[in-house]
């Protein structure tokens, strides 16, 4: 009953732009200045004009790029004379085709850093949107910015825990999952067109795999008691995920397909929520071992296992970084949870939210955003923040319940 509790609770609860040859900036890091980053009306390149398009690509830069770290954001109304960037849009709509021009220039040295040209139907204005605001980091920082990825998230809009995905900002809602049965845990695989999840379609608490694009799915762990908080491995081949089949709660590693490869914990205590590092050599994970439930890592294989929490009397949900150099992680404490960061060796643990209560934390595909669910407006909705705990902001819209989110890479 012991660990039947404890899981359940763990369950529910390209190159470089021209911008380069000058330095690149941390987009991360703390900044004394903020960049000025004037953003320019869209404007309408031929055919008749769209004020409502133009509107919504204004919003959407102004929201990703305010978001991503060290940009003061402004209308070019408003202040492009003193603006260090200025950003212009320009569209046309002939029929069914859309086209938009997006460029990004240094007013300070009078160049243009990037210049992109799509075309495709309206309805993928938001896609070309979050695209170019993704070149634009590339262009100051050397890398892709996250606004293409999808987050998936259980949510009750049915009356049922179902599964979605949405865009990263809340938009574009799509249901992925429709059984009217609890579903669970979802996980992005590293191509990003398949996850695995938990479902008790079938009674029994079992790990599912699924094409995103055709809706294949396949049953890849079904043994007797729980097969659930599965981790895809960044080759995309192996999952960890914890079973109950041999009598305890303990961590096991899978192929894509299902085929038992390894049992990597053996410990009378609980062992739930395997993450990986990002190159694969290494998996943080959960563990009463010491009598409260504290983060642990180990080697890839099973061995050289060390405490890394020394804080806390109740620590769950850790998710290594892209860049392997934090651990994001849920702590119970002040009537609920809140969520931490800390170093792979130990150090700097650091607590990042503070209202509500706080859990599943999981990184942007570039380590620059963490997603989260949060009790802060009540019922759990799904949150962002930059990965120093800043600009913490609300991405769902409605108010049915919905956490457990995971980011996707960029689609």
């Amino acid at each position: 009953m012991r660990v039947l509790l404890f899981c359940l609770l763990l369950l529910l609860a390209p190159g470089l732009s021209p911008a380069a040859d000058q330095g690149l900036i941390d987009i991360t890091a703390p900044a004394s200045r903020k960049l000025q980053l004037a953003i320019a009306p869209t404007t309408a390149l031929s055919g008749p004009a769209a004020p409502e398009l133009g509107r919504e690509l204004t919003e959407l830069f102004q929201f990703d790029l305010g978001l991503a770290g060290p940009f003061k954001v402004s209308e070019a109304a408003v202040g492009v004379a003193g603006a260090d960037l200025l950003l212009k849009s320009a569209y046309a709509v002939s029929g069914n085709t859309l086209t938009l021009e997006c460029r990004l220039f240094d007013q300070v040295l009078n160049r243009e850093l990037t210049a992109k040209r799509y075309s495709g139907a309206p309805k993928d204005l938001r896609r070309m949107g979050h695209t170019f605001a993704d070149e634009v980091l590339r262009a100051l920082t050397g890398q892709r910015g996250p606004f293409t990825g999808k987050i998936a998230y259980v949510t009750r809009r049915s009356g049922n825990k179902e599964i979605y995905v949405m865009d990263y900002d809340g938009r574009q809602q799509q249901r992925v999952t429709n059984n009217g049965s609890i579903n669970l845990n979802p996980d992005f695989a590293p191509s990003g067109k398949e996850i695995i999840y938990t479902s008790y379609k079938k009674g029994n608490p079992d790990l599912y795999r699924r094409e995103l694009f055709t809706g294949l799915e396949a049953r890849i762990s079904s043994r007797p008691g729980l097969n659930a908080m599965g981790a895809f491995a960044p080759d995309g081949g192996r999952i960890a995920e914890v079973m109950t089949k041999d009598g305890n709660s303990e961590i096991y590693l899978i192929s894509k397909a299902g085929k038992e490869l390894a049992r990597l914990t053996r410990n009378p205590a609980i062992e739930v929520s395997p993450s990986w590092s990002p190159d694969g050599s290494q998996l943080v994970f959960v563990s009463d071992r010491l009598g409260k439930p504290q983060l642990f890592v180990m080697d890839a294989d099973g061995g050289n296992v060390r405490r890394l929490s020394t804080s806390g009397a109740y620590n769950v949900t850790p998710r290594w970084s892209p860049k392997g150099d934090r651990i994001v992680y849920a702590r119970q404490g002040g009537g609920g949870f809140q969520i931490h960061a800390i170093n792979p060796d130990g150090s700097q643990d650091t607590q990042l939210t503070s209202a509500g209560s706080n859990e599943h934390p999981r990184w942007s595909p570039d380590g620059r955003l963490v997603v989260f669910s949060s009790t802060r407006d009540g019922a759990d909705a799904v949150y962002l923040m930059r990965a120093d705990g800043s600009a913490q902001t609300r991405i769902s819209r409605g108010k049915i319940p919905e956490s457990h989110p995971t980011w996707s890479p960029n689609w």
